[in-house]
């Protein structure tokens, strides 16, 4: 069976998702989980940011009992580096920070590395993904014309489909509302927009998912918005 997937609005490697990190580790059904930390999205920031995530996600799952291991994919070369590729495909958790999403998804599609990811995924490894790394998991990803985040003019692409049919919005409580209304009402047909506060997480798989952490999750079906708050379940 599929692993979970875990698409968190922010706050990764931070005491605010101690708890939703735990639990993820704790479906692994491993006594001490292998978890990959993936900063490829922070790269465009510098690799001072680089090596910083990949730093902060190693003693955040150390501290939580985990056997984590940085996984540097800066480029497409690196993301067809057999060691890296090992890395992800002998994981119980892999999980991918935040940063650029457009960067992320561009160095991993049709590398190695995305196909260590599937399989893994396919295995039962659970797969995480915060802010950008939440993005790219989904079903589709805004692409931004050069005017800021969610301001259009801006198009579609495809993303990984871990989470098929879903449009990622992650910092939710931190965007002005008025500017997802593009998303909703351009999004390919048959998507749905969901919105995820910051510190919060959606976990779950095959259409069944769980809403943890501080905040809410907002499911936008066409004009009709629901929203979530933790414990509460979401079909979707």
């Amino acid at each position: 069976m599929n692993g979970i997937i875990a698409l968190v609005g922010s706050g990764e490697f931070t005491p605010a998702m101690d708890e939703v990190d735990r639990a993820l580790l704790a479906a692994t059904g491993r006594d001490r989980p292998r978890v990959a930390i993936v900063p490829t999205a922070s790269w465009p920031d510098g690799e001072a940011v680089f090596q910083g995530w990949a730093t902060r996600g190693e003693a955040h799952f150390a501290a939580l009992g985990a056997v984590p291991a940085s996984v540097l994919i800066r480029d497409r070369e690196s993301a067809d580096d057999p060691l890296a590729v090992a890395k992800i495909a002998d994981a119980d958790l892999v999980y991918f920070s935040g940063g650029k999403p457009g960067h992320l998804l561009a160095i991993l599609r049709g590398s190695a590395a995305e196909a260590a990811l599937r399989e893994a995924h396919a295995r039962g490894a659970v797969i995480a993904g915060c802010s950008a790394g939440a993005m790219v998991l989904g079903g589709y990803q805004p692409q931004i014309g050069g005017r800021g985040f969610l301001r259009p003019p801006f198009g579609w692409q495809e993303g990984l489909g871990l989470a098929p049919g879903l449009v990622i919005i992650p910092h939710y409580d931190a965007i002005p509302e008025t500017l997802v209304a593009p998303l909703t009402l351009t999004a390919p047909k048959g998507a749905l927009v969901v919105g995820i506060d910051e510190n919060t997480a959606l976990v779950g798989r095959d259409g069944t998912w769980k809403v943890q952490g501080a905040g809410r999750v907002t499911v936008w079906r066409g004009r009709r918005r629901e929203r979530h708050t933790s414990g509460a379940t979401v079909s979707i």
